[in-house]
């Protein structure tokens, strides 16, 4: 807030100690003005139809209308609510049902009052005497995420996003095999090698470096022409690894692929796995939740056979950013010995309470926030079948917008979609017919990304494209809210068209 005492040059004293330093009664009208805005700009325009996903603004205009300058003094609060308000309205509107950009958005509204209320509370997730009703809270939710995935025991965390989940499985794995890197390091370690496919995420790559593995001895892993990995290529390379002085120690299997929504084979995996003992890890971040579907649930066949599983219910679910589960099967508390530095100003070893309620150990984090508030109140909202209904509605959305899809010209599909991932290429009625021309892949290639401004430009929509491999840029429809209808489909179709249709 605004209102600090001012410096007293005569006493040097910064202000009176026995008042506060903020006033609290203007704080509070600021923050109930600044909920009237939430309301209206971010809750009724930024979900309506009729408004748009985004007020596109280039980057220097941006700055100036949002007057980014921070300044000696403070300033009033009519003019700190029109940065809130120019906040909401130039931000991207991601629970609006046409931001279909990437694989977060929509809204979830008992969800959200979790996430407010979490932020009111302040609560810092690493003790049981600071976080009583949260300690117990994660553990139930993640009980409950570990029953889905088929582990009557098991342990586990949020984490800050998947690909710190992943990080965390990763330097699990790595103490499991060697537990003297956490007082020796690297020096006196083998060469270690990790598999993963051609589609998995970036945050393997990632985890290697970052823990000191190397991207090198990431080994990548074919794919068949749906995206899965090949269980008998990663078993060749795994035996290749080894011919060649290497030691293999995890294998990370992603259960919706990023781009195309793909599923590995996990029972396949797990043989391979469990013949080379080595750790494996299913990076479920995106296609963890159709376990709570019966109809969809098979696509995660064998996961019960994986050592770890990553999964973001701020993804499918709409649970808000960020809520990151990583969840184990083991059952000797690997978390807390891999990373436990035992500070005995936090975690002193006479409280008058169980020790195991401290979690904060289990965690490289210090602070930690509580993400498992929102998901709680969601599931004892809806329950999990509310969930499977909204799993199973995002699948049939997915296939209607394919049927309706294959009906008009133009639209052609990379593949059939496995998940809810549907990707394609918009052909212009100008390229119909010209496949066999020398520059036409040249040509196709930059069709999304001009679609994609306009898009941008007149706030329409907002939907994603890339290329993978030799396939140049394609859209990539992330279908998955629970706002959407078919009408929005129709809608995304009729747009591409009219805003491609002069190219």
């Amino acid at each position: 807030f605004s209102n600090l005492k001012p410096f007293s040059p005569e006493s040097h004293i910064l202000c009176d100690l026995n008042e506060p330093l903020v006033d609290h009664t203007e704080g509070q009208l600021f923050l109930n003005d600044t909920f009237k805005i939430i309301m209206e700009e971010v809750l009724c325009k930024g979900t309506d139809i009729k408004h748009k996903v985004c007020e596109w603004k280039e980057p220097k205009e941006l700055a100036l209308l949002l007057d980014l300058e921070l300044r000696a003094t403070g300033e009033p609060q009519h003019r700190l609510l029109q940065r809130v308000q120019d906040v909401a309205k130039y931000s991207i509107k991601t629970s609006h049902p046409r931001f279909m950009n990437q694989q977060f958005g929509g809204v979830d509204y008992h969800a959200l009052a979790g996430r407010f209320l979490t932020e009111a509370l302040n609560t810092n997730l690493y003790t049981y005497e600071v976080a009583p009703v949260f300690v117990l809270m994660e553990a139930e939710v993640l009980r409950g995420l570990r029953q889905l995935v088929g582990w009557t025991e098991g342990d586990g965390l949020f984490c800050p996003g998947g690909s710190a989940s992943n990080m965390y499985a990763m330097n699990i794995a790595r103490y499991q095999h060697f537990p003297e890197v956490k007082s020796q390091g690297l020096c006196g370690l083998p060469r270690l090698n990790i598999f993963t496919s051609s589609d998995s995420h970036y945050s393997v790559k990632k985890g290697a470096a970052f823990l000191g593995i190397g991207t090198d001895n990431v080994i990548i892993v074919e794919v068949d022409e749906g995206g899965r990995m090949i269980p008998d290529d990663l078993d060749e390379k795994i035996t290749l690894a080894k011919s060649q002085g290497a030691v293999p120690f995890f294998v990370s299997c992603t259960s919706g692929t990023t781009v195309r929504g793909a599923f590995d084979p996990l029972d396949l995996i797990a043989d391979v796995c469990e013949k080379h003992k080595l750790w494996m890890h299913v990076d479920a971040a995106w296609g963890g939740s159709v376990l709570f579907s019966k109809q969809h649930s098979h696509l995660l066949k064998g996961v019960y056979r994986a050592n770890s599983v990553s999964w973001n219910p701020h993804k499918m679910l709409v649970a808000g950013l960020q809520c990151s589960a990583l969840l184990l099967q083991d059952t000797t508390d690997l978390l807390r010995k891999c990373h436990s530095a035992n500070a005995t100003y936090l975690f002193q070893q006479d409280k008058f309470y169980d020790l195991n309620l401290d979690v904060g150990d289990k965690s490289v984090q210090c602070s930690r926030k509580v993400d498992c508030l929102k998901l709680w109140l969601m599931w004892k909202a809806v329950g999990s079948i509310g969930f499977a209904e909204r799993v199973d509605k995002a699948f049939n959305q997915a296939r209607y917008l394919v049927e309706q899809m294959k009906k008009r010209e133009g639209f052609h599909l990379l593949q059939e979609p496995e998940f809810v991932n549907v990707c394609f290429w918009f052909i212009p009625p100008s390229m119909r017919g010209k496949e066999g021309m020398a520059d036409y892949q040249d040509r196709l290639a930059k069709v999304a990304p001009v679609i994609k401004e306009r898009m941008m430009k007149q706030g329409t929509m907002m939907v994603g494209y890339q290329p993978l491999g030799n396939k140049v840029n394609f859209f990539r429809m992330v279908v998955f809210s629970p706002l959407l209808t078919q009408k929005d489909m129709d809608f995304f179709l009729d747009e591409i068209e009219r805003l491609g249709k002069d190219l």
